[in-house]
């Protein structure tokens, strides 16, 4: 289908790294508990930007690039893995009545979720080396083949976005009267931006 090698594996494959636990699903759950449904609706198109980003160049060839020059992939990973810890310091040390490391701002949690997705380790993976296994070398159209995997993908991670922006809305209005759940939830956040550094730093 237009060039996509078995296009019904393809969108099993974005749906499962789209379920699997990472920075890009915390951006989203942080995004909506601080900024409400606006917050995680811009996370979610922070996201897919990102998605976007990431997917053309893997089409311009960085993912053989990176092959090419390991050292260029270990200095992605240090980059990434520097950003998420500081994230994840910023919130594990916030006290009580600091401002929030994530401002209720749409603009802000969209570039947050941005930045996150390009260091993501998980999405790094898979547009640089699992996505081009989805291009059919003999059925290849081009720019068309790129196109509807770019629609693809987005309109999976809105659909996605939206259905965990809803839900994590739902169960924070109800711990919002609590703030020691809420400041928490925040530490435990941070914990795992610094996990996920970690990872990614220690990968090879």
């Amino acid at each position: 289908m237009f060039g996509i090698a078995n296009y019904g594996a393809f969108v099993a494959a974005i749906i499962v790294f789209l379920m699997i636990p990472g920075p890009g699903n915390l951006a989203l759950i942080t995004s909506t508990s601080k900024g409400g449904i606006r917050g995680g609706l811009a996370a979610t198109l922070g996201v897919i930007l990102g998605d976007q980003v990431l997917m053309w160049t893997a089409v311009a060839g960085v993912a053989a690039l990176l092959a090419s020059y390991p050292v260029a992939f270990a200095a992605v990973q240090w980059v990434g893995a520097a950003y998420l810890a500081y994230l994840g310091f910023k919130m594990l040390l916030a006290k009580a009545g600091d401002a929030p490391i994530l401002n209720i701002k749409p603009s802000h949690f969209l570039r947050q979720a941005l930045m996150i997705t390009l260091l993501n380790p998980k999405a790094i993976v898979f547009y640089m080396a699992f996505f081009p296994l989805f291009v059919d070398p003999v059925q290849h159209r081009g720019l068309l083949t790129f196109a509807v995997m770019a629609l693809t993908i987005a309109a999976l991670t809105f659909v996605y976005g939206l259905i965990a922006t809803l839900l994590t809305h739902f169960l924070a209005e109800r711990m919002r009267a609590n703030p020691v759940v809420s400041r928490a939830l925040n530490k435990l956040a941070g914990v795992f931006l610094i996990g996920f550094g970690v990872k990614l730093a220690l990968s090879k």
